[in-house]
């Protein structure tokens, strides 16, 4: 970003999107030395994935230790699925260390997504909560955040420096309900 002081009159870092600097970074990464083989000179892809996965953690972590500033990252998400047929989404960035790694870095992971209202519209929100029936990727650190919030990153940004919710309120989980097994004698589907 270059001179630190050119960011003093900025409130808010709005990097769109993190998917393209990831891009970026890794295009860097394969013109460097530690992406070349040392014996034969040919390119080495562990190199180059290595250096981009430390250069990009780095970075992160430089923009996480900015105090007093909103540092914003968009990225697209992935629909995968994983060996049991689960539905699962993450970060599309180059290497898989960047898109492990961000979420503990980062204080609050926040997807935007059509939600259905409880007059069956859809409308859009930010998921904002780890533990959604959605299964999309959020956190919020601040403990200040519902489940989803309407996507207005002023009013949101206002509720996260506002008082927090008690602690109890915020750690209080419903206990699961265990899934009961079927009677012996009903019939199967």
């Amino acid at each position: 970003f270059g001179d630190p002081s050119s960011l003093d009159r900025y409130e808010t870092l709005f990097i769109d999107s993190i998917t393209v600097a990831g891009r970026l970074c890794l295009q860097w990464c394969r013109g460097q030395p530690e992406a070349f083989a040392e014996r034969t000179g040919k390119p080495d892809l562990r190199g180059a994935y290595g250096l981009h996965g430390r250069e990009m953690i780095a970075w992160l972590t430089q923009l996480q230790h900015t105090r007093g500033k909103n540092v914003i990252f968009v990225g697209i998400l992935d629909e995968k699925v994983d060996d049991f047929n689960r539905k699962l989404f993450v970060p599309q960035i180059d290497g898989s260390k960047t898109g492990l790694e961000l979420p503990g870095i980062v204080d609050e992971v926040l997807t935007l997504a059509a939600i259905k209202g409880d007059d069956g519209q859809l409308r859009r929100a930010l998921v904002c909560q780890t533990l959604n029936p959605w299964g999309y990727p959020a956190k919020d650190r601040s403990g200040r955040l519902d489940m989803i919030e309407e996507p207005h990153l002023g009013r949101l940004f206002a509720k996260i420096r506002g008082p927090a919710r008690p602690i109890a309120e915020r750690l209080a989980l419903p206990a699961p309900t265990p899934a009961l097994p079927a009677p012996a004698n009903a019939p199967t589907a």
